[in-house]
């Protein structure tokens, strides 16, 4: 017997707020498309309905205030699943592009659902998707217990951010998890203890802007999450409950427990493109809404502007996407507690409705200023795929930066190619030579050596060349660029001394991220060696490329062990944490560092040294510290500074191979009083002193 299903009662509703918004009565719907002749919202018994049970046409002469169309539906309450059709002139060349074959997300949708059945080729074809399409969900964002919850504001030291992805930090049967929490933001709070236990302050997920898995490649699936559908709602497949609202709640379950754990979330937020693509893309919402205010668009030599590659470019900094992209950022502050944000692409939101780059943007600007995100971390990737670079020039004062300089020359460095040193120093001391346009602090320079995007930390010693086949584009995808050293054999090697080498500068890499000023950031399988077998663009690769192995906690032991100790040694060095670029020492002035070569105050600057040494002057915890870096192929003796009487340099840390003869393989507080010191080929010593704290 089938029920028919009451139809809800409905009066002209309100422009504001804008998407589904709810009260005691019922729920208020408002859209923004200027040029559409009437709007049909769809209303959906369940995620299995292929067909709607009531369709409202809304006319402008009721339904209508400037640009937003609107209804109120009595008795209408979280939960309630409903899409929208958009009727009115098709015509590419007036930038419209409405199709009511097509059923259309909300673009404020706060939950999105109908993956199982949906189809980007049906959203792509003519005629009618709506059994195939993707819907939106009313959400009531106040019905959720925080349990006093807030954002967390940054550490009094400096933050230390563990980029990651949600659902590949426990898919890996490795993990341990039921299999029905593995991948899942459920999944992911069983293993907050392993996070704490790193270190780290603050993790930074991949997007988690619910997204099309199935823009990719045949056979393959979007895994990495550049590919946005929804800028409010989280992705569904990372939750283990599918109910409407399921990962809303899920995913808030994660961010409280984070923060009872003091750590951090930060968001990696995709508003330079969307999934819709180019001109032969899929009609998914913005497209069949308002092309022109969401769009970048032009005429020749197509009609979607492309500077992000991904075939469309968000139009950031028109009216329109402008209000959305501040109304997200709010969203997920105010409803979600996210903490921060990573603009991915960042530079393409800088560009006006032509594509011009801006000196002052306004969304940037707005960015800025908004007191409602004033707490919050941001961080700009600060260049886009056409050429736009604009590292230490991104305009925003309170925007910090992804330091591509600081990756390449501590891959150089440490590769021991010429001509490194003096740029080396720059980097060390948090880049005061970049950071020099409104950045005021050293913080805002985010340290990195490696990330999602290229070849893991122990593919970089592993490989010369990428091994991209796997993603199908017959290796023409990803960078040429990697800076990288095999050490004698491509790829995996039984030769005893050279994975002893890749150790070693594993180790060394994570030494100069831990002990530069600036904030460090390092990616999830980093700390314990894991390969994506030379695939330096593994983005639709949902398997063992992009899957945490958590066999490795146990396997690379050794290695994590020290970055745990290093990551914790670091944060106790006072200076490291004092956010103002460091003053140098000269032959009258003892700076907050002190630039030291083979010998002491002689730092070689010529094009084939590979050595350097500094010194970190006490802070207020009293400890002077000294750092010594071999990136030659010989051991080197560095003469230690010398000390007033009765005092001697400890030896804290060394990366060389344990056991190895010679005064580098001292544990701690056995080594001899230290006048010079042999250090091994590819190698980093840190030592201290303890000064009395006066």
């Amino acid at each position: 017997m089938t029920v028919k299903l009451e139809k809800f009662t409905t009066s002209s509703g309100l422009p504001y707020p804008l998407g589904a918004t709810c009260n005691s009565q019922g729920t208020n719907f408002s859209i923004h498309c200027p040029k559409a002749s009437s709007l049909d919202l769809l209303l959906f018994e369940n995620v299995h309905s292929s067909q709607p049970f009531q369709t409202i046409t809304l006319q402008a002469t009721e339904h209508r205030t400037a640009t937003y169309w609107h209804v109120f539906l009595e008795k209408c309450h979280q939960g309630q699943i409903y899409a929208w059709r958009a009727r009115g002139p098709r015509d590419p060349e007036k930038k419209l592009f409405f199709d009511g074959d097509k059923v259309l997300l909300d673009p404020y949708a706060k939950a999105i659902c109908g993956q199982e059945k949906y189809s980007r080729s049906a959203a792509k074809a003519v005629g009618d998707n709506c059994a195939r399409a993707l819907r939106s969900v009313v959400v009531d964002p106040s019905q959720y217990d925080w349990q006093g919850d807030q954002p967390l504001p940054a550490p009094n030291g400096r933050e230390i951010i563990y980029e990651m992805h949600v659902s590949g930090f426990t898919k890996s049967p490795s993990s341990g998890l039921d299999e029905s929490l593995s991948g899942t933001y459920k999944g992911l709070i069983e293993k907050i203890s392993y996070l704490q236990e790193l270190g780290i302050t603050a993790v930074e997920f991949l997007p988690v802007h619910e997204y099309d898995s199935q823009d990719a490649p045949k056979d393959l699936a979007n895994f990495w999450g550049y590919s946005t559908l929804g800028f409010f709602a989280p992705h569904r497949q990372y939750s283990s409950d599918q109910s409407p609202v399921g990962p809303v709640n899920e995913f808030r379950d994660l961010v409280r427990e984070l923060h009872k754990a003091g750590i951090r979330v930060i968001l990696d937020v995709v508003f330079n493109h969307t999934s819709e693509a180019g001109i032969d893309g899929p009609t998914l919402g913005w497209r069949g809404l308002d092309a022109a205010g969401y769009y970048i668009l032009n005429n020749e030599p197509s009609v979607f502007s492309d500077f992000t590659g991904c075939g469309n470019t968000f139009n950031c900094n028109s009216p329109t996407a402008m209000k959305l992209v501040l109304d997200s950022l709010r969203y997920w502050v105010r409803e979600m507690h996210v903490d921060g944000f990573r603009f991915d692409l960042a530079s393409a939101m800088t560009r006006d409705v032509t594509g011009t780059p801006m000196s002052n943007p306004p969304l940037i600007a707005a960015i800025n200023s908004d007191p409602e995100l004033a707490g919050c971390t941001l961080i700009a990737e600060a260049w886009d795929a056409a050429g736009l670079y604009q590292v230490g020039s991104f305009p925003g004062d309170r925007f910090s930066e992804w330091n591509g300089p600081f990756r390449d020359i501590g891959r150089s460095f440490w590769r021991g190619d010429d001509h490194t040193i003096e740029n080396l120093m720059a980097r060390l001391v948090g880049s005061p030579d970049l950071m020099n346009d409104g950045k005021a602090v050293p913080s805002q320079s985010i340290n990195f050596l490696t990330c999602h995007d290229g070849f893991s930390l122990w593919d970089l010693v592993s490989y010369e060349k990428k091994h991209n086949l796997k993603n199908k584009e017959e290796n023409r995808d990803g960078s040429n660029h990697n800076i990288s050293c095999n050490h004698g054999q491509e790829g995996p090697s039984s030769d005893k001394n050279i994975n002893e080498l890749r150790h070693r500068q594993i180790r060394n890499f994570f030494c100069l991220l831990m002990l530069s000023h600036g904030t460090p950031m390092f990616y999830m399988g980093d700390e314990v060696g894991q390969s994506k077998d030379g695939n330096n663009n593994p983005w639709c690769q949902d398997n063992e490329l992009n899957w945490f192995d958590w066999n490795l906690v146990k396997e690379q032991k050794p290695l994590l062990k020290f970055v745990q100790s290093l990551i914790f040694e670091a944060k106790n060095i006072g200076k490291l944490s004092d956010d103002r670029f460091w003053s140098a020492s000269s032959d009258d002035f003892r700076g907050d560092i002190t630039w030291h070569g083979l010998k002491p105050g002689l730092p070689d600057w010529t094009p084939t040294s590979h050595c350097l040494a500094f010194e970190i002057s006490p802070g207020a915890d009293g400890r002077r510290i000294l750092v010594l870096f071999n990136a030659s192929d010989q051991s080197q003796i560095f003469e230690l500074p010398e000390l007033p009487k009765n005092l001697a340099w400890d030896v804290v840390l060394t990366t060389s191979k344990p056991g190895l003869q010679g005064p580098d393989s001292c544990e701690k507080g056995t080594e001899p009083l230290l006048q010079e010191i042999l250090l091994s080929p590819k190698s980093t010593m840190v030592l201290q002193i303890q000064l009395p704290i006066v």
